[in-house]
């Protein structure tokens, strides 16, 4: 009896070498796969730069002017007045080239999560099997802390704004396939039902009655893959990305209280302007 007690003791107190195989499949993983990680790398790089591009072309007051009109178009007047308001702001501060970077970062990684997220919730919603396997896989994304997502992006892409980007998108991708799904699981069934009555194929059904009946779910959804992209590129500075996390991350380093509340001050000017423009109404 004694024997089997410390049998089991022992077998409790072995620590199981996780670590070491982790450590054996991303080794595995880059030295067999280094051609597909390098080239899906330069893609997001190449959508970063040209959004980025594309961002910093214009004169700063022409982009706030831009930013402006669309505001108004989305939210109205004082909506308007409020983006041109906080842009200036953030120019004036000497925070605009970072904020350019952070904003192609966000819209990078908003329209990589939308592209996969959304289409998985749709799978979801008609596909129990797939709900099933997705649905812890998502309560693990959502509940681990967001600096572990980290380390992985930067073990296979090393340090800039790529690993930062992949990063952010895995972060933010679970609000848009959850979201997505829930919306079309409280479309009412009876319009369904009358769409089939009417003849609908799948695709009919899906384009003409579900997505509409799901879209305000699935614009809340994109809401929150906004705000967490936001968060995400942030602290992505810590692996090297660019954007506003840079000077946050170098105050915090050299205790520079003046550079860390400017750098802050612009984070919170940029979560507001996308949160006003794409979720409740201002």
């Amino acid at each position: 009896m004694v024997i089997i007690i410390n049998s089991i003791l022992e077998l409790l107190t072995t620590k199981i070498p996780l670590g070491n195989w982790v450590e054996n499949l991303v080794n595995f993983l880059i030295n067999n796969f280094s051609g597909p990680l390098n080239g899906f790398a330069s893609f997001i790089e190449f959508i970063v730069s040209g959004i980025e591009s594309i961002l910093a072309f214009p004169h700063p007051l022409i982009l706030i002017a831009i930013f402006a009109a669309a505001a108004w178009k989305l939210k109205g007047k004082k909506m308007a007045v409020f983006v041109t308001l906080g842009l200036l702001l953030v120019l004036n501060l000497g925070m605009w080239e970072p904020l350019v970077v952070t904003l192609a970062s966000i819209i990078t990684s908003v329209l990589i999560a939308l592209v996969i997220g959304i289409p998985i919730g749709i799978i979801k919603a008609h596909n129990k099997v797939v709900d099933l396997v997705t649905r812890p896989i998502l309560d693990f994304m959502q509940t681990i802390p967001p600096f572990v997502y980290l380390i992985p992006a930067l073990m296979f892409f090393g340090l800039g704004n790529v690993s930062g980007v992949i990063a952010t998108v895995v972060f933010a991708i679970a609000p848009p396939i959850r979201l997505t799904y829930l919306g079309i699981k409280q479309v009412d069934e009876e319009l369904e039902e009358a769409g089939h009555a009417f003849g609908a194929n799948w695709w009919q059904i899906l384009f003409k009655i579900e997505l509409p009946g799901a879209m305000p779910s699935i614009m809340m959804g994109i809401n929150q893959c906004i705000m967490l992209s936001l968060s995400m590129v942030v602290i992505a500075a810590m692996i090297g990305a660019g954007g506003l996390g840079k000077p946050v991350l170098r105050s915090l380093n050299v205790v520079d209280i003046g550079l860390g509340f400017e750098a802050g001050l612009g984070v919170v000017i940029i979560a507001m302007v996308l949160d006003r423009m794409f979720g409740r109404d201002s």
